[in-house]
């Protein structure tokens, strides 16, 4: 594949060198206005492009794929609260999308599951759930877009709940809490407490190569595909 980096910070650079170490090319490289003043022509040349920036500027750097008419897979989040209007730009130009709050292995595996956890907890309201997560001093959100995940599938799985918040929860509620710690990669704790016992899930991110590899691995496999597509379709979850 010939790849297109849309965002050329940490997780740009590792998805260059994953990509490479898979036999794919860096077509082009586009991380400010300058370079897109330059070099947004050849955008179209390249196969796919990869998108990690930052919120503000992702869901344009979106619409230029569409425009392009080559597949997006966007790693950065942020921008969720807009997804129905993105899906309805993207189906309505016969475009791609392919969009993850993190495209570990993993990660997805974890995702999993915390919703047939949350889906058996669901008779048992004594039990309820927090959540822990840490990143980076560098990283913008908070909570991350992981944590948001995993709290919208507790709420999709288990009625008892309904909204998250980082403040003291009430019924219903999911508590977050986000800290930023040196250079943390990433860590997410799910607990469920009752009076009598307590079961905690934890994923560790060692370091971001799980992320460029996902990354690489959707940019492949949403080749010849149309619509929006996220981590469970690829991993039949």
């Amino acid at each position: 594949m010939k790849i297109a980096l849309l965002g050329y910070g940490k997780m740009g650079h590792e998805v260059e060198t994953m990509a490479i170490s898979h036999g794919h090319t860096i077509g082009l490289i586009l991380d400010n206005e300058d370079d897109w003043t330059r070099n947004a022509a050849s955008l179209k040349d390249c196969d796919v492009a990869i998108e990690f920036s930052i919120p503000s500027i992702a869901i344009e750097n979106m619409g230029k794929c569409f425009n392009a008419g080559i597949p997006v897979v966007v790693g950065t989040t942020g921008w969720y609260d807009q997804i129905e209007q993105v899906t309805a730009v993207c189906n309505a130009g016969n475009g791609t999308l392919f969009y993850s709050s993190n495209f570990s292995i993993g990660v997805n595996i974890f995702f999993d599951i915390n919703r047939r956890l949350a889906s058996l907890l669901e008779s048992y309201p004594v039990y309820l759930p927090s959540m822990t997560e840490i990143h980076h001093t560098q990283k913008l959100d908070a909570p991350s877009g992981t944590a948001i995940t995993l709290a919208n599938d507790i709420i999709a799985s288990n009625s008892n709940f309904r909204k998250l918040t980082s403040g003291k929860p009430e019924p219903g509620e999911i508590p977050v809490h986000s800290l930023r710690e040196g250079n943390t990669t990433g860590t997410h704790t799910l607990k469920w407490s009752s009076d009598i016992d307590q079961i905690t899930i934890t994923h560790e991110a060692h370091n971001r190569k799980g992320f460029a590899l996902g990354a690489v691995m959707a940019a492949s496999w949403v080749q010849g595909r149309k619509g929006v597509f996220t981590m469970k379709d690829m991993l039949n979850l």
